[in-house]
């Protein structure tokens, strides 16, 4: 029976070819996690693949940061700042309380 547009909705075409040689543990272990699934195995390789990769892209953009940014980051650290009015008055008030 010949598909029709309906079928294939949300589906995207498979041009591309991957390939990887696994040991026969690691196809066991893929098949019967692709049958806990019901998915094929060819399935569960790409969405297991697919998250994975998902997930490192994501990781790795939050990571990084503009070379602008690292410097005022850098830069905020690195500079001593003077105490402001309230932590000045608070460590007065510490003394005081304390006798030191």
């Amino acid at each position: 029976m010949p598909r029709t547009n309906s079928d294939t909705a949300g589906k995207r075409t498979r041009t591309e070819r991957l390939e990887a040689r696994v040991s026969k543990e690691q196809k066991d272990l893929f098949v019967r996690a692709a049958e806990l699934q019901g998915r094929s195995l060819t399935d569960f390789v790409i969405a297991s693949a697919q998250e994975a990769a998902i997930e490192t892209v994501r990781t790795h953009d939050a990571l990084r940061v503009s070379e602008r940014d690292r410097r005022t980051f850098v830069s905020a650290l690195l500079a001593r700042a003077a105490p402001a009015k309230t932590l000045k008055q608070a460590a007065k008030r510490y003394r005081e309380r304390t006798g030191l």
